[in-house]
């Protein structure tokens, strides 16, 4: 992952480039390019492609803040995914989802801590959004997606705490009462952050998915921030060699 400046970046109506990689719709699946570097400590080329196919893409917009500084678009809470890049084990066929965060003010202005996560079920995928505001407010939501793209707002589950980070990133997630959610496999640990696949039990069933933790607090420290360069790199200029090529 790389941090680009304007120059780097060309839109279309259904293809975004930024520097060697781009994302663009073709045939309703979301075909996502990449041509980077990795970070350290493997610094080495990350190439390849992922194609998400949505089983539907929402209508749904979900402000974070009073204001709507900040929203959340879950565009298509169901997908396969075909995964193809050029490491071994890099290949593979699952169940995947695509989203985004939106916003006008940086999160740290906002947010102390919030969790997210969303856990494959029969019928589509449940998704739950929990925040503490700045303002002393939180955000507690409860949403189930059907395939078809309809949205249904529920009363969640209680929210239930489990082992903390390899940071000590406190986590909790949302869980049948009595039930020990725990996590099943790391994807990415760092001071103030932490993704991972974790299993729950949701109105009975139980459920992978993939959870997320986010101490702003954290983040906002001035001895933490400068650490980002080393994992997210900086390119501040880039050159087009030739146009971007069509949609294909």
């Amino acid at each position: 992952m790389t941090d680009r400046g304007n120059s780097a970046l060309r839109q279309t109506r259904d293809r975004l480039t930024v520097g060697p990689s781009n994302m663009h719709w073709r045939d309703g699946r979301l075909v996502i390019d990449i041509d980077e570097i990795g970070a350290p400590p493997v610094i080495s080329p990350v190439r390849g492609r992922v194609t998400l196919i949505p089983k539907a893409i929402t209508g749904v917009e979900m402000p974070l803040t009073s204001d709507g500084a900040h929203v959340w678009r879950p565009f298509a809470p169901t997908c396969d995914i075909h995964v193809d890049l050029n490491r071994p084990g890099w290949k593979w066929t699952g169940h995947g989802y695509f989203d985004a965060n939106f916003g006008t003010r940086a999160l740290e202005q906002d947010f102390d801590y919030w969790t997210w996560g969303r856990y494959p079920v029969a019928g589509g995928s449940t998704c739950f959004y929990d925040a503490r505001r700045q303002d002393g407010t939180d955000l507690a939501c409860a949403v189930h997606f059907g395939d078809d793209g309809s949205a249904r707002v529920f009363a969640a589950p209680p929210k239930t705490p489990f082992r903390r980070s390899l940071w000590m990133v406190r986590r909790e997630t949302r869980s049948d009462p009595g039930y020990e959610p725990r996590q099943v496999q790391n994807m990415l640990d760092a001071p103030f952050y932490s993704r991972s696949s974790v299993l729950t039990r949701i109105d009975g069933e139980e459920t992978t998915g993939v959870h997320e933790a986010l101490d702003l607090r954290r983040f906002r420290s001035p001895l933490l921030k400068p650490v980002l360069a080393c994992r997210v790199p900086r390119r501040t200029h880039w050159t087009f060699a030739q146009a971007v090529p069509p949609d294909s």
